[in-house]
């Protein structure tokens, strides 16, 4: 069976690679998606990507994946310390969810170090730049074997 996961990315991620490279690094979200592709293929996992600047849009993805997924790695951006729109869209969800950052926030503003998603996800995973999204996949397949 081939195992569906979608990578949810909120606002300015499409940005990276221009914005706060001393936070985020070189690296932009096609390069990151690449990198994310060929794992996905390498490993039998039917990947989806999505990126949104608005929070209603995601929602939607949200909801679109109840039904549709069988796991959901999200890097909400500055939603992740504000909404909790989003944090009830993914409480909804009966899938293994995954928060992510490439970002340590617990090194940064005290504004970020409360996430809003956290209690709804089975792990977090921040502070390994674009390479924790690979860990994110690496342990979404393992939660959904």
């Amino acid at each position: 069976m081939m195992r569906k996961i979608i990578i949810v990315n909120g606002p300015n991620l499409n940005l990276l690679g221009e914005r706060e490279k001393k936070q985020y690094g070189n690296f932009t979200l096609d390069e990151i998606n690449l990198k994310c592709k060929k794992y996905s293929t390498e490993n039998e996992i039917d990947l989806s990507l999505f990126q949104s600047n608005i929070e209603g849009e995601i929602i939607d993805k949200i909801h679109e994946s109840r039904n549709s997924q069988h796991g959901l790695i999200i890097n909400a951006g500055g939603y992740t310390h504000t909404s909790v729109a989003i944090h009830d869209a993914l409480k909804i969800l009966k899938i293994p969810i995954i928060e992510l950052h490439i970002s340590n926030i617990y090194n940064r503003e005290e504004f970020r170090h409360k996430s809003l998603i956290s209690k709804v996800a089975q792990g977090v995973i921040c502070g390994f730049g674009s390479n924790g999204y690979l860990m994110a996949l690496k342990a979404m397949k393992e939660l959904i074997k």
